[in-house]
């Protein structure tokens, strides 16, 4: 979405001036004006934004690990772990529990404070429920955040997560609601808005992003983060993921985006979403040094760590502390009040 010089200025300042506090009424025509700014005036409002909440210069720190892998019944337009897909995947079941606390303790060891665990499940069944419970306990005991993706959840399931010392639940939108059946036919859009508020009711904090570059429009894009910064509660983490491309998925060959409109949606999703980590998440390993350094400016302040993001590749963990080294970066996860 390139700069449209026909705003409204003083209506622009308007709406910048209310982006300030915490809002769940956005409207679309805000936030395509957001969109539209020249590029360092977005930029310089999300980085002034980012800095009344956060520290500028820390970047919270996620280990991911997929816990049970592949043959996945849903059909994700850019998930190689469904089932009805010939991507080069091989199945795996769930993991033990041992092995699951020494990966957390690596992870910790490499400086990740978050330890988030995937399982490719539509839903997960009670009998997996308790040994997810049981690999939440052992990570939290290591001192570590814990986070799970499983799928769709009953009353129950949550019930058990909470009550097991989960902190945190991811469960993306993906996209906006108009497009979101172009890349997901097994699953509405209110099954997931259905699942967030079963974690959010259950007092488990709230993880939900989206992926962007899946052949969507500009709309889209912004639609997207309107679902998420209307819902009743921001989510306290925000992953906004690139498409990976994926040999044998259907979203294999989609033109690529435009880096520039991806740091733009980080930029509005700060501005959206101010006091929420916004996660600079998939896609990571096919993003310049330049690029990741634009999107921390422009208030992304999480990260994934480690080689792998469940099945695609990431960038290697050496290679993030040095890029954090040549910005002045630190990992950490407080926030920051002035």
């Amino acid at each position: 979405m390139s700069a449209n010089p026909n705003i409204d200025q003083i209506s622009l300042n308007t709406q910048l001036k209310m982006a300030t506090s915490l809002r769940n009424d956005w409207q679309l025509d805000e936030v395509q004006a957001l969109y539209a700014l020249p590029f360092n005036d977005l930029l310089f409002k999300a980085q002034s934004i980012h800095r009344e909440n956060f520290d500028p210069n820390e970047v919270q720190i996620s280990s991911l690990l997929s816990i049970k892998t592949g043959s996945c019944s849903e059909d994700c337009g850019y998930c190689p772990q469904s089932a009805r897909y010939d991507a080069d995947l091989t199945p795996e079941a769930l993991m033990p529990v041992d092995d699951v606390i020494k990966s957390a303790q690596l992870a910790k060891d490499q400086g990740a404070s978050r330890f988030c665990m995937g399982a490719a499940w539509r839903s997960p069944k009670d009998k997996d429920i308790e040994r997810v419970v049981k690999m939440v306990q052992g990570v939290k005991a290591l001192g570590m955040e814990t986070c799970v993706t499983l799928g769709m959840l009953t009353d129950k399931q949550t019930k058990a997560l909470k009550e097991g010392g989960l902190d945190y639940y991811n469960h993306n939108l993906d996209t906006s609601k108009e497009y979101y059946s172009e890349v997901i036919t097994t699953r509405s859009y209110q099954d997931r808005l259905d699942t967030l508020k079963r974690v959010r009711d259950a007092d488990i904090n709230v993880c939900c992003g989206g992926i962007v570059g899946m052949g969507e429009s500009d709309i889209d894009r912004a639609k997207l983060l309107i679902e998420l910064a209307n819902l009743p509660k921001h989510p306290e983490s925000v992953p906004i993921n690139m498409l990976v491309q994926v040999e044998g998925t259907p979203l294999q060959g989609t033109e690529a985006l435009d880096p520039l409109i991806f740091i733009r949606t980080i930029a509005v999703a700060r501005i959206l979403m101010p006091e929420s980590r916004v996660r600079l998440s998939a896609g990571r390993k096919e993003m310049s040094d330049e690029m990741q350094a634009m999107c921390f400016f422009a208030g992304a302040n999480s990260i994934f760590y480690g080689d792998k993001l469940l099945t695609t590749d990431n960038p290697m963990s050496n290679h993030d502390i040095a890029l954090f080294n040549r910005l002045g970066l630190r990992s950490g996860g407080s926030s920051y009040a002035g």
